[in-house]
């Protein structure tokens, strides 16, 4: 229903940048909420962050909190992933999401979100 756009992953080296993208295509995203997860091979998909799109409210796993942050630009429809202080452990896809029905404590739940991105590829390596 919603089609959502990632750019912006890349190789980079560990302790550098990235910052990706995620475009929707939806004529407004409010009451939506936008995540982003990564996934490597052999491995379930895993959150990473959330952002609700009124008042802005943020969540974060464990593993990137202090490193990444999640933002947003209504005027644009998207949302934003800063990776800080990449480690090699950072490396997947990462993936779009999101959802107009997702309440406050399922935020981090996959399976609360109906539209995905097709993801881009994220390298830490030296």
């Amino acid at each position: 229903q919603v089609q959502l756009q990632e750019s912006g992953g890349g190789l980079v080296q560990p302790g550098g940048s990235l910052r990706l993208s995620c475009v929707a295509s939806v004529y407004s995203l409010r009451n939506y909420a936008m995540a982003w997860f990564r996934q490597v091979p052999g491995k379930e998909r895993q959150f990473v962050a959330a952002i609700r799109w009124n008042g802005g409210h943020t969540v974060y796993a464990d593993s990137v909190k202090g490193r990444f942050t999640i933002s947003k630009d209504s005027a644009k429809n998207t949302v934003y992933l800063q990776m800080n202080s990449l480690k090699p452990e950072d490396t997947a896809v990462y993936y779009c999401a999101a959802d107009p029905n997702v309440i406050y404590s399922q935020l981090s739940n996959v399976e609360a979100y109906d539209d995905w991105g097709h993801g881009t590829q994220v390298t830490v390596s030296s």
